[in-house]
């Protein structure tokens, strides 16, 4: 899933995805997700690509390194929860878009992850990661003599 996540976001980063992302978008606005009588299913999602599509540089940015950065996360275990809720977040985007693809497959995988998510730091870089946010950013101490208590 991180690797799948990492080469998508890597591919957009070099080769240059403005484009596609204003195809993307535009695209979305003009031909919205529409049910069995013909009407607009997600009207207010409708609007907000509206708002976005004249930032389309900004978002193609965004969408870049948001999916390198949660393939990253999920490889090394680093903040594991928070990259497949932000996985989770840009999947149910694409499908309100109107773009299927692997969307339902990656969410019914990223449902899985997330769950195992909340036993997140046993194995990988939130071992340590977690704990250092805690001590050093929220002021918390842990009064665990190891990882397995």
């Amino acid at each position: 899933m991180g690797i799948l996540w990492t080469l998508a976001g890597w591919e957009k980063i070099t080769g240059g995805a403005a484009g596609a992302v204003k195809g993307l978008l535009g695209n979305a606005v003009k031909n919205p997700v529409k049910g069995p009588t013909g009407k607009v299913l997600y009207p207010w999602f409708n609007s907000m690509l509206s708002a976005i599509l004249p930032h389309y540089k900004g978002m193609s940015l965004m969408v870049s390194w948001g999916e390198f950065l949660v393939g990253l996360g999920l490889i090394f275990g680093c903040l594991t929860t928070a990259a497949v809720f932000f996985g989770l977040m840009m999947n149910f985007s694409y499908m309100l878009a109107g773009a299927i693809s692997v969307n339902p497959e990656y969410i019914f995988l990223e449902y899985f992850i997330i769950i195992a998510g909340f036993n997140a730091g046993k194995i990988g870089l939130d071992y340590w990661v977690i704990p250092w946010i805690r001590t050093n950013i929220f002021k918390q101490t842990s009064h665990k003599s190891s990882i397995w208590d």
